[in-house]
């Protein structure tokens, strides 16, 4: 029994150590990531990046044309003809 004991021990210190240093990572590496975005927004500021304006091709010109298609299709289909 008093070798159970002693192994549960070292399992949860190794349990308590591996959470913690994975928890000390994880918390470095958000603050090393928030530090490196604050320092990406300065560099924006004094290098800031020109925005291309992108227009839609082919964008539909004549709405109303569709919508009475698609009056005519319901009505059809309303009817039995479809």
């Amino acid at each position: 029994m008093n070798q159970f004991v002693l192994n549960l021990k070292d399992g949860l210190v190794l349990l308590v150590l591996g959470m913690g240093f994975v928890f000390a990572f994880l918390y470095i590496m958000v603050l090393v990531m928030n530090a490196m975005s604050a320092f990406i927004r300065w560099l924006n500021k004094i290098f800031p990046e020109e925005v291309e304006i992108v227009e839609k091709k082919g964008a539909k010109k004549n709405v109303s044309e569709e919508e009475a298609i698609a009056v005519a299709i319901a009505v059809a289909a309303s009817q039995g003809r479809f």
